[in-house]
């Protein structure tokens, strides 16, 4: 029987009935473009957009103390432009993935580099607070939206032979771009050129960026379609959530935590609308995170470590930093070799981990517990801190760290994303990146309470244990006065003068100790860590090119 046969065969009444239609196939997905330079140059633009977003983020940061002075503001006006900053930023990171495959990652990627760039040029001009606080807000949004389109690109484009070098130029924007982009850059830019290039340093790299990602990646089409199942819910209960929970913990030490009523209700609002979004999202069709990922072991242990390797990281780069400007008068540029030792080799040491990540024998488990290790060791180098240290004691832990942050960054990408298919890429990049950033903003918060409370408690010891030996020694001489004596120029203030240097001796003792005390804490995380890996994640094995020698099924 022939097809005309099979369309208009008889019908037992006499009449002709035709056959039922098949419906049509779904539309085959787009064939994945070859990789070569042009692809090459694109997945380039994006690296540089997404470590430009970093550094717009780190140099305001540690230049914060030059812009509050520029723009006439005190120190509490000015810690609300990085607390909005990085609320927003993180939040972008949510909804970011969603935007990508409606509007497409290429459109969405250039959009938001320009509109950082633009922001950049205009931020030295804001004629006040108020202006300066929106803008901040506005490119925080952008900037966020940038680190989840490297992560999708990187698992979507490259080939399987090397992707795990795509996750390791994902790991440059965790390791290499934070210690770049703080006191070094900031120094530079504020001693050397004029504090505006604290905001302009990244307008020439917004440009070359937009340039590499037009022309190397591929154009996906616009899907508005997707707005008919638009998590409406999802927006209005995470979006305001994630930013009320970060100002909670950038602005929570500043104004003691829960004795401030604005802290709590941000905590206590924010928590709750966290759990209806996670709740949402739960049951939505097109959620933007798909909670069920947690079900697997490797996900969810990657993103527990990730939040505590990056705590640790937080205080590689935070008690350095805070030990030489407060103990020994450090400026900014005085501090950059500390940082350029941790950042500069990343650019060696990154590749040389993603090699050996890519051998099949190579457990990346085994990898992860070893950086682990090493970044434990560094710690217990940094217990014994005393006050002769200088700039050069740090440099044999921040060696040892050079060594550690990649085999840890690495291995964690790996056991988040070798175990997913193609269409868990944008959901895992959102979880992903939104983990990282309330990691940051949870460390930054963990570390001020620890150091702050830390100085409190050994300084008070001190000043305690001093006024008990100074009374019980009275026969002897005063130990506080022979020592601090050849500071003391006027003899008719005695007293006073020696209340003043015994304070100022206190005070430095005490933040050494502290500082002691978060790399004993910071030890004892590493341990942790290293046990949850012992048990918690399964083995995952680099990806490789289906054979064409395999038989097919």
């Amino acid at each position: 029987m022939d097809h005309a046969d099979t369309l208009t065969r008889p019908h037992p009444d006499g009449l002709s009935k035709p056959a039922p239609m098949q419906p049509e196939p779904p539309p085959a997905p787009p064939k994945a473009p070859v990789f070569g330079p042009r692809l090459a140059t694109g997945l380039a633009g994006m690296l540089l957009a997404v470590l430009l977003a970093g550094f717009n983020e780190h140099t305001t940061e540690a230049g914060l103390a030059d812009i509050r002075g520029a723009f006439h503001l005190g120190h509490d006006e000015g810690t609300w432009i990085t607390a909005l900053f990085e609320a927003f930023n993180i939040a972008a990171m949510a909804f970011a993935p969603w935007c990508s495959v409606t509007f497409s990652i290429r459109r969405l990627t250039i959009a938001m580099t320009g509109l950082v760039g633009m922001l950049g040029m205009a931020a030295p001009f804001m004629p006040n607070l108020s202006s300066v606080l929106l803008l901040r807000c506005v490119q925080g949004l952008a900037c966020g939206s940038l680190p989840p389109m490297l992560m999708t690109v990187a698992l979507r484009f490259l080939p399987p032979n090397i992707k795990i070098y795509g996750l390791g130029a994902y790991a440059l924007t965790a390791t290499f771009g934070p210690n770049l982009g703080g006191a070094p850059l900031a120094g530079f830019w504020f001693e050397y050129v004029g504090w505006p290039f604290l905001f302009w340093q990244i307008v020439p790299l917004c440009l070359i960026s937009m340039v590499c990602v037009a022309w190397g990646l591929p154009q996906d089409p616009v899907r508005l379609e997707r707005f008919r199942q638009f998590d409406w819910r999802g927006l209005l209960t995470g979006l305001p959530a994630i930013c009320m929970l970060v100002i909670a913990l950038e602005q929570g030490d500043r104004l003691d935590w829960f004795r401030s009523p604005l802290i709590t209700h941000l905590f206590f609002g924010g928590g709750f609308l966290f759990v209806l979004f996670v709740v949402n999202e739960w049951f939505h069709p097109v959620p933007f995170f798909r909670i069920q990922l947690l079900k697997q072991r490797n996900v969810t242990d990657a993103l527990l470590t990730l939040a505590a390797v990056l705590m640790l990281g937080a205080v590689t780069a935070e008690i350095p930093t805070v030990y030489l400007e407060e103990v020994r008068g450090y400026r900014p540029i005085q501090i950059a070799p500390v940082m350029l030792i941790l950042a500069v080799p990343q650019l060696l040491a990154l590749p040389l981990v993603s090699a050996l990540c890519n051998i099949r024998r190579v457990d990346c488990r085994h990898v992860l517990m070893a950086g682990l290790a090493i970044q434990g060791l560094s710690y217990f180098l940094g217990t014994w801190i005393d006050a002769d240290w200088v700039r050069e004691n740090f440099y044999a832990m921040q060696l040892l760290q050079v060594a550690s942050e990649p085999m840890m960054v690495i291995a964690i990408l790996m056991l988040a994303t070798m175990g997913l298919g193609p269409a868990d890429g944008p959901f895992i990049s959102g979880m992903f990146n939104m983990t990282k950033g309330l990691a940051n903003a949870i460390a930054a918060g963990v570390i001020s309470a620890l150091l702050r409370r830390r100085e409190q408690f050994h300084s008070t010891m001190l000043l305690d244990t001093y006024g008990t030996n100074h009374n019980a020694l009275q026969p002897w001489g005063d130990p506080a006065q022979a020592l601090l004596a050849p500071h003391i120029t006027d003899p008719a203030r005695l007293d006073w003068n020696m209340t003043v240097l015994l304070h100022g001796e206190a005070s430095e003792q005490a933040l050494i100790l502290a500082c002691a005390d978060i790399y004993t804490i910071m030890i004892g995380v590493c341990a942790a860590l290293f046990a949850l890996n012992l048990v918690l994640p399964q083995r995952v094995y680099p990806p490789r090119a289906p054979s064409t020698s395999a038989p097919a099924r």
